[in-house]
């Protein structure tokens, strides 16, 4: 390969993308756009005040009221009052879209005081899975808190909570680093799936193929635009995340090795699928099989720590999980070792895609 034909044609691409306003709208706007859609989604995540609709049956007797300011005092529950009956306690709940509601039954204080077993009853929305495990964590707690009570015991046993990584950390740190893998795996894998499949049907590589261009020249240059676009594009998430939400994220050199193999990676895993598909239609259909399992389970929005075991397995063939994970441990744990072992990986694959993307991408049809 001769580097003055791969710059030259690396002069075409960014004169081309420069040129075209969709291109240069979800390079340079869309990042910030993502940012600022999770960021206020989830900025405030386990600190909202989520509101409980209660239902005494007990007459608002002493040890209901107490137990209801308990429930008050913990700043994550509001409570408001209804006179509903009990069998129709859960439809009305339905019908007011009220997603957590509480009753407290009739003999609720007479139990209590004479430490016979008495329980409440806590509704949930399954659909609101965040609100639903605030309810059930605040009114385990104030129960935990009356049965201590009851015994005439004293808490001696507590729990401090901090943040994975550093205290200071919130929802959008660990965000940015998955934006990142997602604007890496998107942009080039769509693109280039698209190119290989429209440049053949257009008759445009046949063009190329007069020119002295060699198709790994012609593919290295297309790498180069790509790694050049991922560092702007993390650049502006970064910045974005640190003016607009305060992220606390570290931004070293540690983190060039990721820009520098992910492009590598997915421009080359682009150009293989978009190779070996005949139509434009297969071409988008074989890139979207690829890329979306990557895009939902490699950790870009939820850690995959939290995934069932077989997800967890599956996560760890991906490519894309390799990328996230390596700038997870660059930008917000320090760990090196484990960031060294991912773009080893990350590295190792892009190689393998590289050459397969080459051995399969023809300037002709046979």
């Amino acid at each position: 390969m001769r580097w003055t034909r791969i710059l030259a044609d690396f002069k075409i691409v960014v004169r081309s993308y420069v040129r075209n306003p969709v291109a240069l709208f979800f390079s340079l706007i869309f990042p910030i756009i993502l940012i600022a859609l999770f960021g206020l989604i989830f900025s405030g995540s386990g600190t909202a005040v989520i509101p409980m609709t209660v239902l005494n049956l007990d007459h608002n007797s002493p040890a209901s009221q107490e137990f209801m300011d308990a429930l008050n005092s913990t700043s994550f529950v509001k409570l408001s009052f209804v006179n509903w009956s009990a069998s129709s306690f859960a439809a009305n709940l339905g019908a007011n879209d009220d997603t957590v509601g509480l009753i407290i039954p009739e003999g609720f204080e007479a139990n209590f005081t004479a430490h016979r077993p008495v329980n409440v009853t806590l509704y949930t929305d399954p659909e609101d899975a965040a609100s639903a495990g605030q309810a059930v964590f605040v009114v385990s707690e104030v129960t935990n808190a009356f049965n201590l009570k009851a015994a005439n015991g004293s808490a001696i046993l507590g729990v401090n909570t901090e943040n994975v990584g550093s205290p200071v950390y919130t929802y959008i740190d660990y965000l940015i680093p998955g934006l990142i893998g997602f604007s890496i795996l998107t942009s080039p894998m769509f693109s280039m799936v698209d190119i290989a499949a429209s440049y053949r049907k257009e008759g445009i590589f046949r063009q190329l193929s007069l020119t002295p261009l060699t198709r790994a020249e012609w593919l290295s240059s297309h790498i180069l635009w790509y790694m050049s676009l991922t560092f702007v594009t993390a650049g502006i998430m970064i910045g974005a995340g640190i003016v607009l939400f305060g992220a606390h994220v570290t931004v070293s050199l540690g983190l060039i090795p990721f820009l520098v193999a992910g492009p590598f990676l997915f421009v080359s895993l682009g150009m293989l699928m978009g190779s070996v598909a005949k139509t434009p239609e297969s071409a988008a259909l074989i890139g979207n099989i690829v890329t979306f399992p990557m895009m939902f389970l490699s950790g870009t929005f939820f850690p995959v720590s939290d995934f069932p075991p077989g997800l967890q397995a599956f996560a760890h063939v991906l490519p894309l999980y390799y990328v996230i994970d390596g700038m997870n441990q660059v930008m917000l744990f320090a760990n090196a070792a484990r960031a060294l072992t991912d773009v080893l990986v990350v590295f190792g694959i892009a190689v393998v895609f590289f050459l397969l993307a080459i051995r399969f991408f023809q300037w002709r049809d046979e």
